[in-house]
């Protein structure tokens, strides 16, 4: 049975991974917000909208698979496309399990579930001494309330679908993209081996992005990026 020390630390582990991850929240829910407008384009309902987010939880994949919506694309089209584009979260999943190691099958499954680039990056991206006093705890925290903000931003952007200015909600999603790159940049001015593997990842997919769907792209530019910094070692800073 738990005592008190034992439950005021793990609230402490549980209120700290709340308070790194906050950030991540508050910029997922102008994102959440323009997708919550996408998904009255394609005649989704409200339910339906949150539902997917609560169910699914992948931007990327919840916009592109709106968009195949759009053009009358199939389900089964819809599945494998957010299939492939999503195969990224497995090498992510296998990072995240490593520092939370001590952790139980079934807190691993609920962890891998909340996995984004961001919290992963959040996660993933600190030096060991950091990571060491990351429990399971600190990342449902973190993960827990990216989720928050992500499926109430869509609730509000599609009970407001109707108020929002198409032009509003599109410039909307550019913040993902400025908030991955400024959770990225302070750890590449501390480390050349995360600048390396920034940039040669980057410099990949966009080669790749050439000769193959953006899905796979990504998927092998990541596992690549990801080797590399295997070869660099942790020498290099």
């Amino acid at each position: 049975m738990l005592d008190a020390e034992s439950i005021t630390q793990s609230f402490r582990e549980f209120l700290g991974g709340v308070q790194t991850g906050l950030p991540v929240a508050v910029g997922y829910v102008p994102i959440a917000i323009a997708f919550g407008t996408v998904a009255t384009k394609v005649h989704l309902s409200t339910l339906e909208a949150v539902l997917m987010s609560a169910l699914v939880f992948a931007g990327a994949s919840q916009f592109m698979a709106a968009g195949m919506m759009l053009t009358g694309a199939g389900g089964l089209q819809i599945v494998i496309a957010t299939l492939f584009i999503n195969l990224r979260h497995l090498v992510m999943s296998m990072a995240v399990h490593h520092t939370v190691r001590k952790a139980n099958r079934t807190w691993r499954a609920l962890l891998s579930f909340g996995i984004t680039d961001e919290t992963f990056a959040l996660l993933t991206l600190q030096g060991p001494r950091t990571q060491a006093h990351h429990t399971h705890l600190f990342a449902i925290g973190l993960t827990g309330i990216a989720y928050t903000g992500w499926v109430v931003g869509t609730a509000i952007g599609r009970l407001g679908a109707q108020i929002i200015p198409p032009s509003v909600s599109a410039s909307m999603t550019v913040g993902l993209y400025a908030m991955f790159i400024g959770l990225l940049m302070p750890h590449v001015q501390r480390s050349v081996r995360v600048a390396l593997i920034a940039v040669v990842s980057m410099a990949l997919n966009t080669v790749l992005i050439t000769v193959m769907s953006m899905g796979w792209a990504i998927v092998i530019s990541t596992i690549l990026g990801a080797s590399f910094g295997l070869l660099l070692g942790e020498s290099t800073s």
